[in-house]
């Protein structure tokens, strides 16, 4: 059940700079589809790797942190955009807002 947890807040973790990125393009479009997408090998990695299996009860952990964590990307992105010039990239967004400071 540990591992369950660890691997639910490294999902809800990674997925935040994709929820980021998702928000900043066209719904649908192929970047938005990437978004979404390219998380989830990494995730089905980290549920080899800690051995918790493909379990019915683990989806509802990790599909919850996987949107949680795009959500909390989409908010954090409304959020700068409002106040900062924004690309699609968090972690440069965030170095830009650090080093005006």
């Amino acid at each position: 059940m540990i591992n369950l947890f660890v691997i639910s807040t490294i999902v809800l973790i990674l997925n935040i700079p994709f929820g980021y990125w998702r928000a900043n393009v066209k719904k649908f479009s192929l970047q938005w589809i990437l978004s979404v997408h390219i998380p989830v090998p990494f995730i089905i990695a980290l549920r080899i790797f800690f051995d918790i299996g493909f379990g019915w009860y683990t989806y509802l952990f990790l599909v919850s942190a996987f949107i949680i964590g795009q959500k909390l990307g989409a908010i954090i992105y409304k959020y700068l955009e409002k106040n900062k010039n924004v690309s699609s990239c968090l972690i440069m967004d965030l170095r830009k807002l650090i080093c005006e400071h």
